[in-house]
């Protein structure tokens, strides 16, 4: 067995996605603090290195509003999402089969586990800002926040997607700060990219109902919709629960 690799500075988006698909893997361990079975990688290509998380769909436990067997889907749906908006917010994550079948592989971000959205906000106040609007399309109904990470370039990653793009509203989130605000008009221009894209008939959505069902995805077109019709940062629902637990 090779030594494990150390953590190394993120990879451009290219490298990684070509580190992913096509690098000898290792694997290192599974993380214990995931709900689900996730598994620490390492990836060599050339002379690429790096660490990937591996989420296989057997892996998944059960849940009673999602279809059993989609989570995994739904990672790579989230990073499809974050491409397509331009915002590289979700790091590189595309399917690839491993040693327990098909899953999600994602490249591991390094972080410090003692740093979240508590403890980030408000010096990244914009980030967060990015974020909250990326789970409201995205419907994620789970954003804690430890899925919030650091790396040590400065910038904030957002992870565990598993349980997004429901059809029905499943917002759970612990980043309210932002409610009644505005959108930032780039990101309006962003949205209104995405609605196009979302069209019956263009690639992006085709992309899309690959990972996820059609009424998902016409749901996302809708939150997309909504979200242009009141260009602002919606207060919580008071008739559901909307924060997730537990909160980290």
């Amino acid at each position: 067995m090779n030594a494990p690799l150390s953590p190394a500075p993120p990879l451009d988006a290219t490298t990684a996605l070509r580190l992913l698909r096509e690098g000898v893997w290792e694997e290192q361990g599974v993380i214990p603090w995931s709900s689900n079975y996730a598994i620490l990688l390492a990836l060599r290509q050339d002379d690429q290195q790096g660490l990937a998380i591996y989420k296989p769909r057997r892996g998944e436990r059960p849940l009673w509003d999602f279809p059993v067997g989609t989570l995994y889907l739904r990672e790579v749906a989230a990073y499809l999402l974050s491409e397509t908006l331009g915002w590289g917010i979700v790091p590189p994550t595309l399917l690839r089969a491993g040693p327990y079948g098909p899953g999600s592989w994602q490249i591991y971000i390094d972080s410090d586990p003692e740093k979240h959205f508590f403890t980030l906000y408000p010096d990244h106040a914009a980030a967060f800002r990015r974020i909250a609007l990326f789970d409201l399309i995205a419907n994620n109904a789970d954003r804690k926040a430890g899925h919030c990470l650091l790396d040590g370039e400065g910038s904030i990653w957002s992870i565990d997607h598993g349980i997004c793009f429901h059809a029905e509203p499943k917002l759970r989130t612990v980043i309210w700060e932002f409610a009644g605000e505005a959108i930032q008009e780039a990101w309006l221009h962003d949205l209104q990219r995405l609605h196009a894209a979302l069209t019956p008939g263009e690639a992006t959505q085709a992309a899309f109902l690959e990972l996820l069902s059609p009424a998902e995805v016409e749901a996302l077109r809708r939150r997309v919709e909504a979200l242009l019709q009141t260009g602002r940062y919606p207060y919580p629902d008071p008739n559901r629960r909307n924060h997730p637990w537990p909160p980290i």
